[in-house]
C-alpha cells in the first residue's frame, strides 16, 4: 500500500523560467549600432573625397605634353638672322652714323664730279638693298603664317582638352608666347620697311644737295665766259 500510495502521490508543481524583456536596453543598442554605422559611412565618404582630391591634384600637376617652344625659338632665330644680314647700312647706330656721314651729309661744292657721282651711286645701292631686305623680311613673316596657324590650333585644342589647371595654364602661356613672337615679326617688318623708306628719302634729299653742289661748282669753276672772237678775213 505504501508503494502504491507512493506511486500515486501527487507531483509538486514546476516553476516556469521566463526571460525578462528590457525594451529600453534594446533601443539603446540599436541607436549605438546606428551611430556606429553613420560614423563608418562618414569615414568612407571622407576617404572618397580625399581620394578624389588627390586625383584632381594629380591632374592639376600634370604637365602639358605639347610644347611649341622649339618652333618659336627657331622662327625668332631666322628673323633675327635676316635682320643681321641687312646690306650696306646695318641695324647699328655706329654703322648708320659712319655710312650716313660718308654718303649723305658730306656733300660740298668743292667735290669733283666723279666723287659726287660715286656718292650718288652708293646712295642708290643703299636704297635698292634696303628695299630688298624689307621684301625678304616680309616673305619670312608671310612664310610663318602656316606654321603659326598650326601651332595655334594645337594649343587651343590642348587647352580645351586639358585635364588640369597646370595643362591649361601651360597651353595659355604658349599661346601668349606665340602672340609675342608674331608681334616681334611685325616689329621687325616695320623696322625693315621704315629703314627702306628712310633710305629712299635720304637718297632724294642727298641727290638734291648733290645737284646743288654740282651747280655751284659749275657756276664758280666751269661756267662759260664769253670772249671776243676774231674771224680771219672778216676785217674785224
Amino acid at each position: 500500500m505504501l508503494a502504491i500510495g507512493g506511486a500515486f502521490s501527487p507531483l509538486h508543481p514546476a516553476h516556469a523560467q521566463w526571460a525578462v524583456y528590457d525594451g529600453a536596453n534594446l533601443v539603446e543598442n540599436v541607436l549605438i549600432a546606428a551611430r556606429t554605422l553613420q560614423q563608418i559611412d562618414n569615414q568612407i565618404t571622407s576617404l572618397t573625397n580625399q581620394a578624389q582630391m588627390l586625383v584632381n591634384q594629380g591632374r592639376n600637376l600634370a604637365s602639358l605634353p605639347l610644347s611649341t617652344l622649339g618652333t618659336l625659338q627657331s622662327t625668332i632665330s631666322q628673323t633675327t638672322a635676316l635682320l643681321a644680314q641687312a646690306q650696306n647700312i646695318a641695324y647699328s647706330v655706329q654703322s648708320v652714323e659712319q655710312q650716313y656721314q660718308q654718303a649723305y651729309t658730306s656733300i660740298s661744292s668743292g667735290m669733283s664730279d666723279s666723287t659726287l657721282f660715286s656718292q650718288a651711286q652708293t646712295r642708290w645701292q643703299n636704297s635698292v638693298a634696303g628695299l630688298e631686305d624689307a621684301l625678304k623680311l616680309q616673305a619670312r613673316v608671310v612664310g610663318n603664317i602656316p606654321s603659326d596657324s598650326s601651332a595655334m590650333t594645337q594649343l587651343v585644342s590642348a587647352s580645351q582638352t586639358s585635364t588640369g589647371a597646370l595643362q591649361a595654364a601651360q597651353a595659355g602661356n604658349q599661346l601668349m608666347a606665340l602672340q609675342s613672337r608674331q608681334l616681334s615679326d611685325i616689329q621687325a617688318e616695320l623696322a625693315a620697311n621704315g629703314r627702306a623708306a628712310e633710305l629712299e628719302r635720304a637718297r632724294q634729299a642727298a641727290n638734291e644737295a648733290g645737284a646743288e653742289a654740282q651747280y655751284q661748282h659749275f657756276a664758280h669753276y666751269d661756267a662759260y665766259v664769253p670772249e671776243a672772237v676774231s674771224i680771219p678775213g672778216s676785217g674785224n
